[in-house]
């Protein structure tokens, strides 16, 4: 969807595909029908935007073939759909049976990587619509922090000056965003000011996901003073909400529902413990409150005692919406088939149904705030 901001600019509000599995073109093709345009429909727009999730042989076709990606372009276009953004963060396999790590890999050190995501950059220039400023990319917080040696970090500053330099080749219209994440190299905003503290900013910044900055325990106003500080600009923002707990050691049996084996639920508590995963949270006796990184619906609250942390969201938004400090907004709950049974839709309207509400969620925040 195409919104204005109070000054007049547009600002641009997706939902991330990568909730559906697609690992060739014609599955990228097919969801448009059982789930893009429904979700439109549902809406009552004539415009709906895409995050689109692009898996690797997929980008590597389009990539080498603007028919191809012209071709794409129309499908879009025909259905009252369009991409401004594209999900370069899983190379392949999302929604595979089993995940966990496997999304960080190939990371910032792999020349599989700036592939990857220079076709992306082919791909996006291509589909960019009439009347777009530009594009976004986002792509890993660099690796996984294990392991991570003075040598991955030389090596993945010269991917990134190669980045920077194929992005050079779009003007501008193409930038790059690196996604802060528990457990990555890159976990907070601090880590994203020195980890790219030398990159050519022109064409790289940072992903900010809500639900990442809410686990970090981030103060979301600091955050986006932080990186402006820097001179770090916000490429893209994730509205995502992460699961929230008062009191984990009274609810392990409710917990351990959303304590499945396709995706890492990172979890962190304010008073500093740290969990790669929810089962060694749950085994830890840790005290309260924790936050997990579990994309919760925005729009439906679980059911007590857990809660979301949609109050960051909104703080959030709030800030960044003053200038506005970002025009690239997506809507990403990659995690609608491992919510508990009750939770979880039964069919694919269900899940369009649960897009769009949750879209309509995004878009009355943003109403809130007086972007239109």
């Amino acid at each position: 969807m195409r919104l204005t901001h109070p000054g007049g600019s547009t600002v641009h509000l997706a939902y991330c595909t990568n909730v559906h599995a697609a690992e060739d073109l014609a599955g990228v093709v097919g969801q448009l029908d059982r789930f893009a345009v429904p979700v439109r429909e549902e809406l009552g727009v004539d415009l709906l935007g895409l995050g689109l999730w692009l898996a690797e042989p997929v980008a590597s076709a389009l990539a080498a073939d603007r028919g191809l990606r012209l071709g794409l372009r129309r499908e879009l276009a025909a259905r009252g759909l369009e991409a401004v953004t594209l999900n370069g963060f899983p190379y392949q396999a999302f929604q595979a049976p089993v995940v966990k790590h496997d999304v960080y890999y190939p990371d910032w050190t792999d020349r599989r990587r700036l592939r990857y995501t220079l076709e992306l950059a082919a791909i996006l220039a291509d589909l960019l619509p009439d009347g777009a400023e530009r594009g976004s990319i986002s792509t890993l917080p660099l690796a996984w922090r294990e392991p991570w040696t003075s040598d991955n970090a030389d090596s993945a500053r010269k991917l990134l000056s190669e980045l920077s330099g194929g992005l050079a080749g779009y003007g501008g219209r193409i930038r790059v965003a690196f996604e802060p994440e528990p457990g990555c190299v890159v976990e907070t905003t601090t880590q994203a000011v020195t980890a790219l503290s030398d990159v050519d900013t022109d064409y790289l910044g940072v992903c900010l996901d809500l639900a990442h900055l809410a686990c970090a325990w981030e103060d979301p106003a600091q955050a986006v003073a932080r990186l402006d500080a820097a001179g770090i600009p916000i490429v893209k923002v994730q509205v995502s909400a992460a699961l929230e707990i008062a009191d984990p050691a009274a609810n392990l049996d409710t917990l351990a529902e959303y304590a499945e084996p396709r995706f890492l639920h990172q979890t962190r508590s304010a008073a500093g413990a740290a969990f790669d995963d929810l089962p060694e949270a749950l085994a830890s006796g840790a005290p309260g409150p924790w936050r997990i990184h579990f994309h919760a619906p925005l729009h439906a609250a679980p059911l007590p005692p857990l809660t979301t942390s949609v109050p960051v969201l909104r703080q959030a938004l709030a800030v960044l919406m003053e200038s506005p400090a970002c025009d690239h907004l997506e809507v990403e709950t990659y995690t609608w088939g491992v919510l508990p049974d009750a939770a979880r839709p039964v069919d694919d309207a269900g899940l369009a149904r649960g897009i769009a509400a949750e879209l309509a969620f995004a878009r009355d925040e943003l109403h809130a705030l007086g972007v239109s």
